[in-house]
Formats: structure tokens, C-alpha cells, sequence
């Protein structure tokens, strides 16, 4: 009889039967991972897997391209049947052929959007329209051929425009985005080519583009559908950009106040569509822009109007005026703000360029007197305008100049009136008045002398303008005063601008002074009073000193040209400028204008010592770096210009040398001397002060500026006195090195020893080595060599010995 267990019993046979299993599991994964190991060893690394391709394309993009390039196909082919097989049929076959071809193709997306298949039935819906132009160019031809091509194109447009639009608007073909903005597309051209055909002047045709450009806003303006309303703002912008180019270059070519009459309506009226897309919610972002174009074709107009009825002379001034008017404008009425903003920067575009317009004249005014610079004395001219025309034409038209400076400036004032914009539009109305008080002489052909006054005048109050403004910065608080809730904010002030201002016209006026020799030394004694004069506002010195010092250099130098002293003597003169500027710079102490003052000091320093090396007389030259070393001796003695007497040392040096040039002086150690005994003494003290200081660094320069030079002056000389005093000094100098155990003089003054000795124990070397047989001097040679390799060892602890004890030297 068959046994069958119990539950539990199969329970425990069963455990014990799963865990046999895992184990035999276990050994056997085991096993394999043992296998690949081995596996993989043999047959090298295994290639990492390769991750499938992505698509380049996806699914929907395919299906576009494939559609629209199947319409491109359809459309071709439709013309090419309608213009190379239309022969072949009679007319009730092609009428009946495009004719029922077109009504199917147009039908065909109303099933295909029923069926959710949107992109066909856009590609068929394209066929369709293609194949409308299709039609009404086989119409043309079959029916209408005498009708004037551009007439019949502008009539087909037309038609062609509100047959899309009523296709579109269909309640089945709704869906479609192409028919709307494609019908868009032709109705650009029907109001163009109806003026073309009709043989209307350019006024009307430019009018027929505008208005163009206003059906094309009204409708992005209008209509809610995104493609209809990007292509009407595409065809707005080019519609309207061609008109108002068109338009721009009617006025600027008008000839008479009709024609430009005209040509500002069409302006006026392009301006208007702007201003109206400027006043809408819709436009807000893009409404600055607009409100800017219709405030700048505002005033092509009515400037345009205006410049035909003024002379060539005062264009601009008309422009100008109309800019002008338009800030009156803004005032009057109520404007949004933003249309408000983009007439104000539209006027401040128009004055711009009124501005740019009077650069030429400027220019001219303030660079043309550079050139009396080639011919310095030569004789005043008759007016100012002649003065500063020497090298540079007149500009055309620049009479109207000064009234632009003015007017512009006049605007400033009255427009900035709040606090924030207050100081730089004082900035600006300061430079328009220095530009119209500048170019008023030239203008008006003031008398040459009268002209230079004029430029003083110019000068003089750029400079009281800028005494008289306080420099930025906090002002200083009361005792008792409350703190501020928020810190004011700085603003720039018109001092710095004056400044740069009278010393461009201080220059302008240096230049023009340069006809005659009176002139030159009354104006550069003005100017030189004037800034220095000036410089007593501490605020102004760091730029009014200098330029007081320039002017007196140049003063110096006009004033021995005028006495016709030879340069070397006119260099005294002109020390008197860099004695004066140490005198100063000790002074002025820590301000700001002491480094200016210094440094323009050391440039009339460098234009004397030019002057004297100009001649041929050496020694005036060498006084002339001798004074100036004691200049720079004397502002080495302030303590925070110490190493300035390494400056005063060299000029001294300097001077010696060119003074021992001068008499003639061919020994080396007269020109040495006086360098190595200056440098010892130095670098004594230093080593004084700092013991941790390299003999090379206190001794090396000065030992090397007489031994090297000696010492190869001794080579050549052969008397014996130059190398036994030179021996005496190296070997002196040699005994102190090793006396004080110093680095430098011991191994500068032992190697010029050694060569020196050998110099002299040359000729006895060479008369020996004639004297023995040809095979000693190989024999020595070649004991040498043996003794040296022989004691090897010994001789390179004997150099590192050496080599050790010169380092334990300073």
C-alpha cells in the first residue's frame, strides 16, 4: 500500500529538498564566474556594448518634409503640364482638365481633417492654392492676352487674396493655417502694381506701399491667429520700411516746396501708423521704438518742408528746429508714457545728429592752428578763419554752426530741470558754450587779434568755472544735523570738464600764437600767469601747475629763440622751470598735484639737457647735467624722495665725464674714479646699516667700474707703469677681501691680479717656450695629465674645499 506523509513531514521534506537545490545553485554561479573569468582572459578585454542609434529625425518631422516635398513635386509638375503640354488638348479639355484638377485638390482636406490627417491636408491645401495661380495665369493666356501684364497681375493678386481669405474662412477649412497668411502674402502687391499700371508718379506709388504697410498693421494689430499676425508684422515691416525710404529720398531730392509738401504727407502718414501701433495695449513692449520712429519721420517732414524754403547753409538749423518743437509737443496733449519717452529720445536722436553735423568745424577750429607749428614766425594772418585754415580746407555750410551749439545748449537748460539730470545737463551746456564761443572767430572772420583775445576770453572762464564748482564729494555734516534716511547721490560736476576744457583751448590758442615773435611771448606769459594762478585751488593744481610749468618751459624756449641765443644757453633758461617745480613739489608736501609737478619738472629737465647736447659744446653740456643733478640732489633731501640721489649720482657722473671729455682726457680710471669711489662709499654705509647685505651687492659694482676697465686698458698698453699700479690696487684690494673675509673684493681683486701678472710675465712665457725643444711642451702636457688623474680624488676635496670656504664669505 502506498505511505503518504503528513503535512509536516512533507513540509521538512520539502525545506530540506530547497535548500539542497540553493546550494547546488550556489556552485554552479560560482563555477560559471570562475568560466567567464577565464574566458574573458584569454580572448582580451570585451568590447563595451554598442547603445542602439537614437533618430537623427522624429516621426512628425519626416512626415513634413515628406509632405511638403510631395507638394513641391505636384506643384512642378502642374506647371510644367500647364506650360509644355497645354498645346495638345482644346480648350474645353484644359478648362475642364485645371478646372477640376483645382476644385478636387481644394475639396480634398475637408476629408483628410475629418480624419485627423491636419499635415496632408495642409500639403494638399498648397497644391490647391499653386494651383489657383495656375489657372489665372492659363486665363491670361487663353482668354486674356491683350490685357497689360502688371494691371492683369495686380487684378489676379486681388482676386486671388480674397479667394484664399474666403477659402480660409470656410467653416470646414477653418483648421488650415496656410490659406490666411498666404492670401496675406498676395494682397501686398495689388495696391503697388494698380499705381505701376496706372503710369502714377512715385508720390502715388510710395503712397500705395504705405498704405500697404497700413492694412499689413491694422491686420497684425487685429486678427488673433498667430501665423496670420507674424506674416502682417513681416509684411508691415518691409512694406513700410521701403515706403519710408522711398518716401525720405523724395523729400531730401524735392525741389520746391510742392514737392516736399507731398513727400511730408507721405512721411506724416507712415508716422502716423507708428504712432498709433506706439498707442496700443498690444504693442506695449515694441512701444518706445515705435513712438521713436514716429517722432524721427515726424520731423523728416516738416523738416523737409522746411529745408526747401531755407537757404543750402540752414538744413540743419530747420531739422533742428523741428526736433525742438516736437519736446513742445510731448507737453502738450495727453500721451501715454511710453509714446511720451519715444518722442523725447527721438528729439534727442535729432539734436544728436545736429550735433555730429558741427564736428567738422570744431575740429578745424580747435586742431587747424597745429599746423603754425611748420612755419613758427612766419607772419600773422588777416581773420581768424584764415589762421586756422592753413593746412585744413573750410567745411561747406558751417556758417549755421554756432546757432546749432547754441540752440542745443538753450534746450539743456530748459529741459533738464530736475535735480538728478540737472548736473550732467550743466555738464553738457558747459561744452556747447566752450564749442560756440570757440567757433565764433572763424565764423564771423574775426581780425586775427581780435580772434586771440577771444580764445583768452574762452580760456580764462572755462577756468573761472572751474575755481568756482566745488569738486564731487559728501558734503561735510552739521553738529546738530539728523541723520539722513538714505545717503544722496553723488553727481559729476562741470569742474573737471572746464579744466580739460581751458587747457584745450589754452593749446588751441599756444598754436595760434606761434605767427610772430611778440605774440608768442605776450600769450605764453598770459597763459603761464593764468594757470598759475589757477593752481592755488588745491582742487585744480594736480592739472593747472603742470600746465603753468609747460608753459614757462616753452616761454623759456621762445624767449632764447627770440633773443637768438644758441640752444646750449636757452638750456639755462629753461633750468629755471625744473628748479622751480623741486621749489613747488617741497611745498605742496603730500598733496595730489606733487607728482604732476615732479614729473613736468623732470620732462623741462630732459628738453634742457636736449637743448646743450643739441651744440657741439661740451662744456656747457656738462653744466647742464651738473645743475640738474644738484636740482635732484636737492629733492633727494626730502624723505620720501631719497632715491632720487641715485639719479642726482648719475647726472654728476655724467657731468664729470662730459667735462673730462671735453679737455680731452683719454685715461679710463679719470672716468672710473669718479663712479667706483661714490659706489664703495654707498656700499659701505648700506653694509654699515645692514651686515646681512652680499659684498657683491655693496662692493661688486664699484670694484668692477675701475678694475674691468683697467685691467683691459693694461692688455693693450705697453708701458709697464699702467700695469704695475693696477697690480698694487688689485692686490690692495685682494688683501682687504681676505682681511674681512668679503667675496667680492677677494675674487675680483685676486683674478685682475692674476691676469695682470700674466700680462707681464707674457713675453717671458713666450721666450722660454721658444727656447725649449718642440717635444717638451707635450711631455709637460702629458705629465700634467697623469699627476692630475693620479690625485683626482684628492683635488676635488680640495675644490669643494675651496669652494666651501669662498661661501662662508660675504
Amino acid at each position: 500500500m502506498t505511505h503518504f506523509p503528513s503535512p509536516a513531514e512533507e513540509l521538512r521534506f520539502l525545506d530540506a529538498e530547497l535548500r539542497r537545490l540553493d546550494a547546488r545553485r550556489a556552485q554552479l554561479l560560482h563555477r560559471r564566474a570562475w568560466l567567464v573569468t577565464a574566458l574573458q582572459a584569454a580572448a582580451g578585454p570585451t568590447p563595451a556594448p554598442v547603445a542602439p542609434p537614437r533618430p537623427e529625425a522624429s516621426a512628425p518631422r519626416v512626415q513634413n518634409v515628406l509632405l511638403v516635398l510631395g507638394g513641391v513635386l505636384l506643384t512642378i509638375a502642374a506647371v510644367a503640364f500647364t506650360l509644355v503640354s497645354w498645346g495638345h488638348m482644346g480648350i474645353a479639355g484644359r478648362a475642364l482638365v485645371l478646372g477640376g484638377v483645382t476644385v478636387a485638390v481644394l475639396a480634398a482636406p475637408v476629408p483628410l481633417l475629418r480624419r485627423g490627417l491636419r499635415s496632408t491636408a495642409e500639403s494638399v491645401a498648397g497644391l490647391g492654392l499653386a494651383l489657383t495661380v495656375l489657372d489665372a495665369y492659363a486665363l491670361h493666356e487663353v482668354a486674356l492676352a491683350d490685357v497689360d501684364a502688371t494691371g492683369y497681375v495686380a487684378a489676379a493678386s486681388a482676386a486671388l487674396a480674397a479667394l484664399w481669405t474666403a477659402y480660409g474662412l470656410l467653416p470646414r477649412t477653418r483648421e488650415l493655417c496656410l490659406p490666411l497668411p498666404a492670401a496675406l502674402v498676395t494682397a501686398q502687391l495689388p495696391l503697388t502694381l494698380w499705381a505701376v499700371a496706372a503710369d502714377l508718379d512715385l508720390y502715388a506709388v510710395t503712397a500705395a506701399v504705405l498704405l500697404t504697410a497700413g492694412v499689413d498693421t491694422g491686420v497684425a494689430l487685429r486678427v488673433p491667429a498667430r501665423s496670420v499676425r507674424i506674416t502682417a508684422v513681416i509684411g508691415a515691416y518691409v512694406m513700410g520700411a521701403w515706403g519710408v525710404w522711398a518716401a525720405g529720398w523724395l523729400s531730401w531730392t524735392a525741389t520746391g516746396p510742392s514737392a516736399a509738401a507731398r513727400a511730408a504727407a507721405l512721411l506724416l502718414f507712415a508716422a502716423g501708423i507708428a504712432l498709433t501701433v506706439a498707442r496700443q495695449e498690444v504693442a506695449e513692449k515694441q512701444a518706445d521704438g515705435f513712438a521713436v520712429t514716429a517722432g524721427l519721420l515726424t520731423v523728416a517732414a516738416v523738416g523737409g518742408t522746411a529745408r526747401s524754403l531755407v537757404p543750402d547753409g540752414w538744413t540743419v538749423p530747420a531739422y533742428l528746429a523741428c526736433g525742438v518743437a516736437l519736446l513742445a509737443a510731448v507737453r502738450v496733449g495727453r500721451l501715454p508714457e511710453a509714446v511720451r519717452r519715444g518722442l523725447v529720445r527721438a528729439s534727442a536722436a535729432v539734436q544728436g545728429l545736429a550735433l555730429l553735423w558741427t564736428l567738422p568745424l570744431v575740429g578745424v577750429t580747435l586742431l587747424g592752428p597745429v599746423a603754425w607749428a611748420e612755419q613758427v614766425w612766419s607772419g600773422a594772418p588777416a581773420d581768424v578763419r584764415q589762421a586756422v585754415t592753413t593746412a585744413t580746407p573750410w567745411p561747406l555750410d558751417a556758417e549755421a554752426v554756432p546757432v546749432v551749439l547754441a540752440v542745443v545748449a538753450v534746450v539743456l537748460v530748459l529741459a533738464a530741470r530736475d535735480a538728478v539730470r540737472r548736473p550732467r545737463a550743466l555738464t553738457g551746456v558747459l561744452v556747447l558754450a566752450w564749442a560756440t564761443a570757440l567757433v565764433l572767430p572763424p565764423v564771423f572772420e574775426v581780425p586775427y587779434a581780435a580772434g586771440l583775445v577771444a580764445l583768452g576770453i574762452t580760456t580764462a572762464g572755462a577756468l573761472a568755472v572751474a575755481v568756482r564748482t566745488r569738486p564731487a564729494g559728501r558734503p561735510k555734516a552739521e553738529p546738530d544735523a539728523q541723520p539722513a534716511a538714505a545717503p544722496a547721490l553723488a553727481f559729476p560736476t562741470p569742474g573737471p570738464t572746464a579744466t580739460v576744457l581751458a587747457l584745450l583751448t589754452s593749446l588751441t590758442l599756444a598754436f595760434l600764437a606761434l605767427t610772430t615773435e611778440p605774440v608768442t611771448l605776450a600769450v605764453l606769459s598770459a597763459l603761464t600767469a593764468l594757470f598759475a594762478a589757477a593752481s592755488w585751488k588745491p582742487h585744480l593744481a594736480p592739472v593747472t601747475a603742470p600746465t603753468a610749468l609747460g608753459y614757462a618751459a616753452a616761454l623759456a624756449c621762445a624767449t632764447g629763440a627770440a633773443a637768438d641765443w644758441q640752444p646750449q644757453y636757452t638750456a639755462l633758461l629753461v633750468l629755471a622751470v625744473p628748479t622751480a617745480a623741486a621749489v613747488l613739489a617741497a611745498r605742496l608736501g603730500g598733496s595730489r598735484a606733487t607728482v604732476p609737478v615732479e614729473v613736468t619738472g623732470a620732462l623741462a629737465g630732459l628738453l634742457a639737457v636736449g637743448l646743450a647736447a643739441v651744440s657741439t659744446d661740451l662744456p656747457m653740456l656738462a653744466l647742464v647735467l651738473a645743475l640738474c643733478g644738484v636740482i635732484t640732489a636737492g629733492t633727494a633731501i626730502r624723505p620720501d624722495r631719497r632715491p632720487v640721489a641715485h639719479a642726482s649720482a648719475a647726472l654728476f657722473v655724467l657731468a664729470t665725464w662730459v667735462r673730462l671729455a671735453a679737455w680731452d682726457i683719454g685715461t679710463p680710471e679719470a672716468y672710473t674714479l669718479p663712479v667706483t669711489v661714490p659706489a664703495l662709499l654707498v656700499g659701505a654705509l648700506r653694509r654699515r646699516r645692514d651686515p646681512q647685505v652680499p659684498s657683491w651687492t655693496a662692493y661688486g659694482p664699484g670694484l668692477a667700474a675701475t678694475l674691468l676697465p683697467s685691467l683691459a686698458t693694461a692688455w693693450g698698453d705697453p708701458h709697464w707703469t699702467r700695469p704695475l699700479l693696477l697690480g698694487l690696487a688689485a692686490l690692495a684690494v685682494t688683501l682687504l677681501g681676505a682681511r674681512h673675509h668679503l667675496q667680492a673684493p677677494l675674487l675680483l681683486g685676486g683674478t685682475v691680479l692674476a691676469l695682470d701678472a700674466l700680462h707681464e710675465l707674457a713675453p717671458y712665457l713666450v721666450q722660454v717656450t721658444g727656447a725649449l725643444p718642440r717635444w717638451v711642451p707635450p711631455a709637460l702636457a702629458g705629465l700634467l695629465l697623469l699627476a692630475l688623474g693620479a690625485t683626482y680624488e684628492q683635488r676635488m676635496r680640495d675644490a669643494r674645499r675651496v669652494r666651501e670656504a669662498l661661501g662662508k664669505l660675504r
